[in-house]
């Protein structure tokens, strides 16, 4: 798809959020504003504001997963269940919504998606599931999860390695899960993309196709955004004790992708499943570091645990998308809340 044509179709609760860190303080960039990572994607700017700060009596950090909501704020999702509503320029929390299970239960709150009526749409990846929740925090439904991508003993899931990223795709019909970590009996380094669909434009999800991707060596899916014609940013991850974090960003296209909803077993071989097909954009080890300082071993002092993703608008020139990532710091001393705006062309 062109890129003219893939930024007219983002929608409009995205073009409104046309989100950097410009404007939130303290931010840091040098100059000149734009920095290249790779041929195809330069960092703007980050910001560490929120860094093992508090709001209203809760601890701001353990960010997971992101998204813009209706009105242009930024929601970002704790995993220590909590759903923070941030201005989208200053990034200064607005709001926080407690999360919890149907029994009032703790959530293991992974990633989130914004429907088009406003509610959210949140992983666990404790069993796993899919939850809606309505603006106040209440839940109101759930999705369907095929057995073989729960959690053994009731299928082939790995505990902490399931629903790690979450997605609407332009135009609202579709909801992709990613499964951060490998189903048992599957060969390592696969993992499985789960979709659903609503027809008719309206109604529930249901299941729907489900991709196999492959993975580096070494690291997992952690987020995932959604673009027109089934295309995809995909975030993956890794950390190496006494080295740091590894950080990539790739192009995913998932239409020649073979729905691998009833292959029992993906090998990654020539087998007649083919793969999502992925490009890579940068490993953000090659950004600059625009001065930042990191808490502990990195090959990168701007990296961190980076984990949640959003594209929040298009660039006002170059072609290219605004995308928004942070990293979370598990309430770790050694670890930092880091936001990150990038410069994306994922054509």
């Amino acid at each position: 798809m062109p890129l003219r044509t893939l930024l007219a179709t983002l929608t409009a609760g995205l073009a409104a959020a046309t989100t950097t860190l410009a404007a939130a303080g303290p931010v840091h960039a040098d100059s000149p504003s734009r920095h290249a990572c790779s041929s195809s994607v330069s960092i703007e700017g980050y910001s560490d504001a929120l860094d093992k700060t508090t709001y209203a009596g809760t601890f701001v950090g353990n960010f997971s997963g992101l998204a813009v909501d209706r009105d242009g704020s930024l929601l970002a999702v704790s995993d220590r269940s909590a759903l923070f509503t941030l201005d989208r320029r200053t990034l200064a929390p607005k709001d926080v919504l407690p999360l919890a299970t149907e029994t009032g239960a703790a959530l293991d709150s992974e990633a989130l998606a914004v429907d088009r009526d406003g509610t959210r749409l949140i992983t666990s990846e404790t069993e796993p599931t899919v939850r809606r929740y309505d603006r106040r925090g209440r839940i109101v439904g759930s999705l369907p999860v095929p057995d073989a991508l729960k959690v053994a003993p009731v299928g082939r899931a790995v505990a902490n390695q399931t629903f790690e990223g979450l997605t609407l795709l332009p135009g609202g019909r579709t909801l992709l899960a990613s499964m951060e970590g490998t189903l048992a009996g599957d060969t390592a380094g696969v993992v499985r993309l789960q979709t659903w669909q609503r027809h008719g434009g309206a109604g529930d999800f249901r299941l729907a196709a489900q991709y196999g991707y492959r993975v580096d060596t070494g690291l997992g899916v952690v987020e995932v955004a959604g673009l027109p014609g089934g295309r995809l940013l995909v975030l993956e991850r890794g950390f190496t004790a006494g080295v740091g974090n590894t950080v990539r960003l790739y192009a995913a296209d998932t239409r020649r992708a073979t729905d691998t909803g009833d292959v029992a077993v993906l090998t990654g071989q020539d087998d007649g499943v083919r793969l999502v097909r992925k490009t890579l954009l940068a490993d953000l080890v090659n950004c600059p570091s625009l001065g930042a300082t990191a808490k502990q071993p990195q090959p990168n002092p701007l990296l961190d645990n980076i984990e949640g993703m959003t594209v929040t608008g298009a660039a006002r020139s170059g072609g290219r998308l605004e995308v928004l990532l942070v990293s979370d710091d598990n309430q770790n001393a050694v670890q930092t809340t880091r936001f990150y705006s990038l410069r994306v062309r994922a054509a």
